[in-house]
C-alpha cells in the first residue's frame, strides 16, 4: 500500500464515535481507492484520542461542542498532523436523532475544517454498524451500553429506529435501564412493595451506603446516565448467583433489545418477504459483553434468531470510531466514482 508517509501525504480521514460514556477519535490515512475491497490488516491508525461524553443531551451543547473539538484536535496531534491534512470526517454521535442535530453538530464542526473537507454526521449507531460491516451502511446494529438503540439500513437508502429514546422514554434494554429497575427494586423491597432481593445488600455495598433510605440521595445528587449505568455489573453478578428479580430484570432487557431488532427488521423487509433472507445483526455495548453464566448478548441473538433465521449476528473486530472512519472512506470512494475518478 506504500508506506505510512506517503498515506500521509493524501491526507487523512477522522472517525469520531461519540457516546454518553466516553468520545473516541481515530485518525486513519486516506487508503488508495483502488484498494477499496482490499483493505489492510491490521488497519493503520496514525493516532487516536479518547475524550468526556459528547452527547449533548446529557452534557449539554456548550459540553459536548468542546468534547468534539478536544478529541479531534488531540487524534491529529497524536499523528504529527494538523486540520488542513483531513479530507474527510464522519461523526457518529449519540443524541443526533433528527436533521436539527445532524444542522447543530455540522455547524459546531464546518469552520474547524477548510472547506473542501466532506463532513458527515449521524447517530452514532452509524459508526457501530460500519465497524462491523467495515464502511457499509446495511443491516442492523443494536447497541447496548449506556443507553440503547436498534438502527436499520437498506442499500436504498431506507433506514428506521427504535428504541435510543433515552431513559426517561422507556429504554430499558439499556445499561441505565438495568441499573435503574435494580435500584427500583431496592427501593421498593425497602418500602415494602416488592420482594426481598439480594440486590439491597450488593447495591449497598457497591455504593458504601449503609441504609437503602440513603438511595433516594445519592441518585439525585448525580443522575448522569453513565454514574447509575455503571450499577448493571451488580445486578449481573445478583442474577447470576441466583436471585430472581436480577434475574427478571436481566430477562426483561433482553426481551427489550431483541424486539427492538425485529421492530428494524420488519419494517425495512431486511429479511425480504418471506422473512427468511440473509442480513447482518452488528452488536456493540458493554451490556452485551459475555458474562460469567449470564450472557445477554447470546441471549438476545437467539431470540432474534428464533424470528429471522437468516440473520447472521456480528461482533465487530474494529471499534465504533474506525467504523466511522471507514463509512467516510467509502462515502468518498463512492462520490469519486459518480464523477467518474
Amino acid at each position: 500500500m506504500g508506506s505510512e508517509s506517503d498515506c500521509r501525504s493524501e491526507g487523512v480521514i477522522l472517525g469520531v464515535d461519540g457516546g454518553t460514556t466516553s468520545t473516541i477519535c481515530v485518525c486513519m490515512p486516506l487508503l488508495p481507492f483502488s484498494d477499496h475491497r482490499q483493505l489492510p490488516e491490521p488497519l493503520p491508525i496514525l493516532g487516536r484520542a479518547v475524550a468526556g461524553c459528547s452527547n449533548y443531551n446529557s452534557v449539554g451543547e456548550n459540553a459536548a461542542r468542546g468534547t468534539l473539538e478536544q478529541v479531534m484536535a488531540e487524534a491529529l496531534s497524536k499523528a504529527g498532523l494538523n486540520h488542513s491534512a483531513v479530507r474527510a470526517v464522519c461523526l457518529g454521535v449519540s443524541g443526533v436523532n433528527h436533521p436539527t442535530d445532524q444542522e447543530m453538530i455540522l455547524n459546531w464542526i464546518r469552520d474547524i475544517f477548510p472547506g473542501h473537507v466532506k463532513i458527515l454526521v449521524e447517530n452514532d449507531a452509524v459508526a457501530a454498524l460500519a465497524s462491523g460491516t467495515m464502511g457499509k451502511l446495511h443491516g442492523c446494529v443494536l447497541i447496548a451500553g449506556t443507553g440503547c438503540i436498534a438502527y436499520g439500513f437498506r442499500e436504498d437508502g431506507r433506514e428506521a429506529r427504535a428504541a435510543g429514546a433515552g431513559p426517561v422514554l422507556g429504554d430499558w434494554g439499556s445499561g441505565y435501564g438495568i441499573a435503574a429497575q435494580g435500584l427500583t427494586a431496592v427501593v421498593r423491597a425497602h418500602d415494602g412493595r416488592g420482594p426481598k432481593t439480594m440486590l439491597t445488600n450488593c447495591v449497598l455495598k457497591s455504593l458504601n451506603l449503609s441504609s437503602p433510605d440513603e438511595i433516594i440521595g445519592w441518585t439525585y445528587a448525580d443522575s448522569s446516565w453513565a454514574r447509575i449505568a455503571a450499577l448493571v455489573p451488580v445486578v449481573v453478578s445478583c442474577a447470576e448467583a441466583g436471585d430472581q428479580i436480577a434475574n427478571d430484570i436481566l430477562n426483561n432487557a433482553v426481551q427489550e433489545l431483541a424486539t427492538s431488532v425485529k421492530a428494524v427488521v420488519h419494517r425495512l423487509q431486511l429479511a425480504g418477504e418471506d422473512e427468511n433472507g440473509s442480513f447482518p445483526v452488528v452488536v456493540v455495548g458493554g451490556v452485551l459483553e459475555a458474562n460469567k453464566s449470564w450472557d445477554i448478548g447470546k441471549e438476545v441473538i437467539n431470540s432474534i434468531l428464533k424470528t429471522y433465521p437468516g440473520a447472521s449476528p456480528i461482533r465487530p473486530k474494529v471499534e465504533p470510531a474506525i467504523g466511522a472512519a471507514l463509512f467516510a472512506w467509502n462515502t468518498l470512494v463512492k462520490e469519486a466514482k459518480e464523477n467518474g475518478h
